[in-house]
């Protein structure tokens, strides 16, 4: 019942989002997935190191890397005008500064999904739709095993010329025998908004999980600000500060709070509306 009522308000807030851009035509839209490379870069990829905020320094300092990639599959073949493509995540935490620099945790994220443009009545692009089924595991064996499978429903759409929103939701299974109490600190869904704080220079990303359970605070916030000084568009430097619960499985409900630094190439998912045009 908690996940009908958060699916059922994140198309209520993805409708009144989505109301007020005016993006590509059908067309473009179209022409460009039509074009687009069929290997891509999914999520961020990146490499930052930092310290804790709450904890020894000594001890806690680590870094943290991400790679993440998209294959596209089919393209405006399918029905309903919906795409097919895989993906995979890999993120790994790393005790650089530790004896012998051993890897922490390294956490292995493949999934599959089918994705759908979303048009208003003037043909003018409003929202991207996901459907996916995604596996999250640490690959160990017997009391360090975490694992979990969801399948999840996303929206991207563009608030204006600047802002735009990611809202998804998800329903896990299979994922009780290993860590029976997730849901505590992942919750049911996440709120990810991108501001430009400076078109082309300066981002600010924002993202925002809530426990099931609503008696107390376990979640996350994420905020990460990005700076854009080399010559290709895709190259940031970025400050990270984590805070909260899950940022890795191992220890998901062990409350983190961490800020880091480094490079990142940065994903171009949301290029539909950043460089799509005009908005209300």
């Amino acid at each position: 019942m908690k996940l009908f009522h958060f699916l059922s308000y994140l198309l209520f807030l993805c409708t009144v989002f989505s109301a007020n851009a005016q993006g590509l035509t059908r067309e473009q839209v179209d022409d460009t997935i039509e074009n687009m490379p069929s290997f891509s870069i999914h999520k961020n990829n990146y490499f930052i190191t930092g310290i804790p905020l709450n904890r020894s320094v000594s001890e806690n300092a680590d870094a943290k890397y991400q790679i993440s990639f998209k294959q596209l599959l089919t393209r405006n073949t399918l029905p309903l005008n919906t795409y097919l493509f895989l993906t995979y995540t890999q993120k790994a935490f790393w005790d650089l500064y530790s004896f012998s620099s051993p890897f922490s945790e390294i956490n292995f994220n493949p999934g599959i999904g089918l994705g759908k443009p979303i048009f208003n009545k003037d043909d003018k692009l409003m929202a991207l739709a996901y459907l996916e089924y995604e596996h999250e595991s640490n690959g160990r064996d017997s009391i360090y095993s975490r694992t979990w499978n969801r399948i999840s429903l996303s929206f991207e759409t563009a608030v204006n010329s600047r802002t735009t929103v990611r809202l998804k939701g998800w329903l896990p299974f299979r994922y009780k025998v290993d860590n029976p109490d997730l849901l505590e600190y992942m919750g049911y869904g996440e709120v990810n908004i991108s501001y430009d704080l400076n078109p082309e220079k300066w981002i600010l990303d924002l993202q925002l999980r809530k426990g099931n359970n609503f008696d107390d605070w376990k979640g996350s916030l994420r905020a990460q600000l990005f700076y854009h000084p080399f010559k290709l568009n895709n190259q940031y430097l970025m400050l990270e500060w984590y805070n909260g619960y899950g940022e890795n499985l191992i220890n998901y409900d062990e409350f983190r709070s961490m800020i880091r630094v480094g490079y990142v190439i940065k994903s171009n998912n949301l290029n539909f509306f950043k460089f799509s045009g005009s908005y209300n």
